[in-house]
């Protein structure tokens, strides 16, 4: 069983930056597609970047170029660095495990002067 605890979150600038960190326990994390996500206030929550195990990677349009995930498989964690931060950006960031669907609890950010 896959368990995630994220961390990193706070309050920042508007263009400031932020690393937020997911440690996951579980074997199959090396394997596996991990995913951030974020929602933000009344709205849904919505998907912000993915990377595979082989460290391809995809994002959503509104963070492309300032949001870069990455991973370190040997210590089973998987990073997104937040540049450039606006206040739209405000949320709880998630991630998730494809493989066993696992979510963790999430990391509030909140960018705001």
């Amino acid at each position: 069983q896959v368990q995630l605890v994220e961390s990193g979150g706070g309050l920042v600038q508007p263009g400031g930056s932020l690393r937020l960190s997911c440690a996951a326990s579980g074997s199959i994390f090396s394997i596996s597609v991990m995913s951030w996500y974020r929602q933000a206030p009344g709205k849904k929550r919505e998907w912000v970047a993915s990377i595979t195990s082989g460290g391809v990677t995809n994002y959503a349009d509104s963070v492309k170029g300032r949001f870069p995930i990455s991973r370190d498989n040997a210590k089973m964690t998987v990073y997104l660095q937040m540049n450039s931060l606006k206040p739209d950006d405000t949320a709880v960031y998630y991630c998730k495990n494809a493989r066993s669907g696992a979510w963790g609890q999430g990391t509030q950010v909140t960018v705001s002067s």
